[in-house]
This record gives structure tokens, sequence and C-alpha cells, in this order.
């Protein structure tokens, strides 16, 4: 009889152990994969009830959690959204949330981008948490960056800047004696400017050599962005500028007074700021545009009112004045 009732023991012993496996290794519930957000701070109790009602997980809820004591391992959960498979069991969904990588999205920041929209961009991205704060001008990377949802705007912007910080120093390092500026600070908003008056890669280093030269004889920058700039924060300003503007005392007025505007006018890109701590060797001292999305550039005052006169000539055929 006590043999039996051994058998009977070790049957049932058996039996659980093979119900465990299963319960643990085998097929989850989904059918099609699913999407699960894990909150920072998050323990393996709390997270267990976000894949519970996610479907990841069959209940009770508490039996994947005593079993991820057991048999899994001890690790952290993690903050942020999980793919799941479908079909994906019990162990394969701690193992995700302990250290697969979450599921990540991107934001590009345009080269030329203000902060102020750059404010506005995160702050559309309903999967991000807490308020944008209004970066520095001039102190965010233009470029695409991953974000996790439920992670914070602050953390987002945090990380642009920190791109800034460490393009700006390996720039600088390697910078010409070429243009009259003496710090970082000066060089982005010099670099802005460039950003904002060329779409032309190619002409990056010829217009920051053309401002370079400015800079250094002592003549105004004469930009108009950096007039629209204190107006709209560097949004468009939809008509042209007007008279009492390019007269107005703003700090950034460069029609006024000689010297760079009081800060960036935007966030320059990694080139713009290249080009200013190389700008191209030229002896030239004015640009106006050529009519295809480019300029031409001139030494005198004379080869400039020449050069002036030619895009006049373009925008009357085209209707423009």
């Amino acid at each position: 009889m006590k043999k039996k009732l051994q058998r009977i023991a070790g049957g049932l012993a058996f039996a659980l152990i093979a119900l465990t496996a299963w319960v643990w290794w085998g097929p989850g519930p989904l059918r099609q994969p699913a999407r699960v957000t894990i909150p920072e701070g998050a323990a393996l109790s709390s997270a267990t009830d976000y894949l519970y009602y996610a479907g990841a997980i069959s209940g009770p809820r508490n039996k994947f959690y005593y079993l991820a004591r057991l048999l899994g391992e001890g690790d952290p959960v993690q903050a942020g959204e999980f793919e799941i498979p479908a079909r994906a069991s019990a162990a394969k969904v701690l193992d995700i949330i302990q250290h697969g990588r979450p599921v990540t999205r991107l934001i590009t920041i345009p080269e030329g981008m203000p902060s102020i929209l750059v404010q506005e961009k995160l702050d559309a991205i309903p999967g991000l948490t807490g308020p944008a704060p209004l970066p520095a001008e001039g102190s965010v990377l233009p470029n695409s960056y991953d974000w996790q949802r439920g992670e914070s705007r602050a953390a987002v912007v945090k990380r642009m800047q920190a791109a800034m910080t460490a393009t700006l120093d390996q720039l600088w390092a390697t910078r010409k004696p070429t243009c009259p500026i003496s710090t970082k600070q000066e060089a982005v908003t010099l670099a802005s400017i460039v950003e904002k008056e060329t779409g032309k890669a190619s002409e990056r280093r010829m217009v920051a050599g053309v401002y370079c030269n400015r800079l250094r004889i002592g003549m105004k920058l004469d930009a108009d962005p950096t007039v629209i700039y204190p107006i709209t924060k560097g949004k468009p300003i939809g008509r042209r500028i007007k008279r009492s503007e390019l007269a107005a005392d703003t700090g950034y007025n460069t029609y006024r007074s000689p010297g760079l505007p009081a800060g960036p006018i935007a966030n320059p890109g990694k080139d713009s700021i290249a080009a200013v701590l190389d700008p191209a060797p030229t002896k030239a001292i004015y640009f106006v545009a050529d009519g295809t999305g480019g300029h031409v550039f001139a030494e005198t005052f004379a080869e400039h009112q020449a050069n002036v006169a030619k895009w006049y000539a373009i925008r009357r055929q085209r209707g423009e004045m």
C-alpha cells in the first residue's frame, strides 16, 4: 500500500511539474502580436497587471508572478513599450520585459529649426509625458532621435542638447583661425545665420566665408533672418520685412549695427557649424540670390549691384515685383 501511495505521489508530482512546464514554456494566449507599456519604476508585480490586461499572459494574474519568481531570472523589469509576439510563452514574455529592447520611434529635427518649433513638435507627440521645455536657442543638434512611449519630453530634449554639446566640442577642436570668432557660442550663432541664409549644402562654407570677412572688417552682416527672429522666434514671417523692423534695435538686427546678434536664431546643423569653423577662402563680402536656389558672390559693391540687378530682372520676369 505504501509503495502504491508513493507511486501515486510520484505521478502527481510529475504531472504537476509537467503542467508547470507547460504553463511556463508552452504557447501563450496572444493570437497576434501586441504591445505592452511598462511605466518607469514598475516592479514585477505591477508589470504583471499590465501584461494581463494586454492579454499577453493568461489568468489568474498571480500565477505568472509566482512562476516568474520561481522559474525566472531575478533581473529587474525594464520601463518602456515592448512588442510581445503571438503565442509567446510566459517565459518569453518575462525575458522580453527584463532583457528585450523597447520599441523605439523617431523624431526628426531638421537643420535650422528654431527651438520654439522643437518644443511644439515634442508637444505634439502623445506618447511622450510631461511638459516640453523650451530649449535654449542653438542648444539642440538637428538629427533624428529615438524615443520610447512613456518617456518624458524633457529627457528627449536632454539627449538632443547632449548631442549638440558633443558635436560642438568635436568640431571646435579642429577649427581654423580663419574666422574672427572666439567662443563656441559665437560659432553656433554665426552657424545659425549661415543655416538660414542658404539651403544649398555646397554653399555653406562660401556663405560662412563672406560673413567671416564682414566680421573681420567691421561691416554689418545685413542678414534678414536676424531681423525676423525677435518678431517670430524663428518661425516664418509670411510677409516682407517692414522698414520699421529693419531700423528696430532688438539686439538681433544685423542691419542696424555690425557684429553678431545677441545669440543664435535657430538650431544649426553640424555642417553649418563646420563651415563657420573652416570657412571657404574668399575675398567676397557680398552675395545675392541667383534664381536657382543658390547665390552669386562678389568682392566689390559694383559687382554686387550688377548681380542684384540680374536678380531683380529674374523676379520681375516671374511676376514677383
